[in-house]
């Protein structure tokens, strides 16, 4: 297996950002510095990235994880500020589906299977991620059908959201919207262009898998069923 792949499939990067990571003299093989992204893997290498032995797990498995404000989404942080690793408690190497910016909460995939979060993650896949958020007002039907098509959310990028429910609760309007590409704070900043004031921000669903009832701050093992119904999408 070339080692980009190998990289990507170990939940290091994408096959892309891996040739990167290669050239710029990250990883090194049986203590030898590779930066030929092309290297064949062999099973008996020993292959270390930034100072870590990485390899790839024969057996998937995926955790469901209710992620509090204040954990950004990460391995580790240089600046030493708090990941949502540190509140993650097994010996084996997870690692996150997609991120959540610091501030939002909710569901939170993390993996062992590289290949299967890359899938899961590629815009081309569409799968269908749901917020919860409470905002100040009502979107109206026009406001609606143009956040279906698209709004314009600065640095040369457009957003799409549905709204699949919005319901006005003293004072406060708790809505659902299903995104499908997962742009960086895509939700805060259509929120943001269609001028509304938005408390708060949770992810609920992502593809077939629910947050439920797990407590924030705490995670469980996804199902076989749930494991088949995202390998499947």
């Amino acid at each position: 297996m070339r080692l980009n792949k190998f990289l990507s499939q170990a939940g290091i990067a994408s096959r892309r950002e891996s040739d990167r990571l290669i050239k710029n003299a990250m990883v090194t093989i049986n203590g030898v510095l590779e930066i030929n992204p092309a290297y064949q893997v062999k099973s008996e290498d020993e292959v270390f990235f930034d100072d870590q032995r990485i390899k790839i797990e024969s057996k998937t498995r995926i955790i469901a994880f209710n992620k509090p404000a204040g954990y950004i989404t990460t391995m580790k942080d240089p600046h030493q500020r708090k990941t949502v690793i540190d509140l993650i408690y097994t010996d084996e190497r997870l690692f996150p589906i997609g991120r959540l910016d610091k501030d939002t909460t909710g569901l939170l995939l993390l993996t062992n299977d590289g290949q299967l979060a890359n899938k899961l993650m590629h815009p081309r896949n569409q799968i269908p991620r749901i917020y919860k958020l409470q905002i100040d007002k009502i979107f109206q039907s026009w406001e609606i059908k143009r956040m279906a098509s698209k709004v314009y959310i600065g640095q040369k990028e457009w957003g799409k959201a549905e709204v699949v429910d919005q319901k006005k609760i003293k004072g406060r309007v708790t809505l659902h919207l299903r995104l499908f590409h997962g742009k960086k704070r895509e939700v805060r900043r259509i929120i943001f262009r269609m001028k509304r004031k938005l408390f708060n921000l949770e992810r609920v669903k992502y593809g077939p898998i629910e947050l439920g009832e797990i407590p924030l701050g705490k995670w469980r093992d996804l199902s076989f069923k749930e494991l088949k119904s995202l390998k499947s999408l």
